[in-house]
């Protein structure tokens, strides 16, 4: 039995990886803010994770194996993780996104050495505690918090960058539902001139890698993807599939809002680092109609709502 810590994870595959970790025998303790209950049979604490003394308080004298931080957006955070888990842990899981990448063009897919954590400058003094900063700096919060994590070698960490996820009935993002609701009606889906393909993993795909990270012994960044990168059209084919008579357009546009999954940069994932470490990913294009048959039962179309 393993004693893991789990930070949020109160929805979609964080709420699939505490079941999936007591399923498989582990001793789960979550921690939140109290907003939710964690699956039956996971010990609760509730602590604030931006403060220091509220998680060293709600943790006592406890230790685990591994920590999976699900929830942790910016360096001050990360910060406050490293201080608090530094001797509590073997291994600290931080859940990261292929948005660290988002200032990268490349024609290839990137590996991990594209962004080395230990380069990235950290800047605390940023306003991380502004939501609308913190959306529209997403990708830079989580560079920052891996650069934290990595700038002490004597705390074993590994940030999993994770592709676009996409499936679930509980996909809480209404992406897929962007493009559902516009094809319904007709109406443009605006994208990028030139619009790149980027890379995707399921759900459970990825409930499943971090279960494998958890049981595994190796540090650092690794990326998380399904094989093959996916093209907006192929998206929209994959929604129109799901709606009689929906219809898709596209309009391209040089500057402005462009829809969920267009992307004016190349930046999609090399998974060779986890293939080469034991782990097998999906064929993105076998999986897709079955991800937008999932999210799309739950959402509700027609001309009356």
């Amino acid at each position: 039995m393993r004693d893991v810590c789990v930070i949020g994870g109160n929805r979609y595959f964080g709420k699939r990886l505490t079941a999936r970790l007591l399923a498989a025998g582990d001793r789960v303790t979550v921690i939140n803010r109290g907003s939710s209950v964690p699956p039956v049979g996971a010990i609760h604490l509730v602590a604030d994770r931006n403060d220091e003394h509220s998680l060293e308080k709600a943790l006592g004298s406890r230790t685990f194996d591994v920590v999976v931080d699900q929830v942790c957006y910016t360096p001050r955070q990360a910060a406050v993780a490293r201080s608090v888990f530094a001797g509590r842990t073997r291994r600290y899981v931080m859940t990261s996104t292929v948005e660290v990448y988002g200032y990268e063009d490349s024609a290839s897919p990137v590996r991990e050495e594209a962004v080395d954590p230990r380069s990235v400058a950290v800047d605390l003094e940023l306003p991380w505690d502004d939501l609308d900063f913190l959306e529209s700096h997403y990708g830079e919060g989580k560079r920052q918090a891996e650069a934290v994590l990595a700038s002490d070698p004597a705390f074993p960490y590994v940030a999993v960058r994770v592709a676009h996820v996409l499936g679930g009935g509980d996909d809480f993002t209404g992406r897929l539902d962007h493009y559902a609701r516009r094809i319904e009606a007709g109406e443009p889906i605006a994208v990028p001139t030139v619009n790149h393909p980027a890379t995707y993993i399921h759900v459970d795909e990825i409930t499943d890698f971090l279960a494998w990270v958890v049981d595994g012994e190796f540090t650092g960044p690794v990326n998380a993807a399904s094989h093959g990168a996916l093209t907006t059209e192929e998206l929209c084919a994959a929604v129109a599939e799901r709606i009689p008579g929906g219809r898709t357009v596209f309009r391209s546009v040089e500057v402005g809002e462009i829809s969920p999954f267009s992307f004016t940069r190349s930046y999609g994932m090399d998974n060779s680092r986890a293939t080469g470490l034991g782990f097998t990913f999906g064929q993105a294009r076998e999986w897709l109609p079955r991800a937008v048959a999932e999210t799309l039962a739950s959402v509700s179309l027609g001309k009356d709502n």
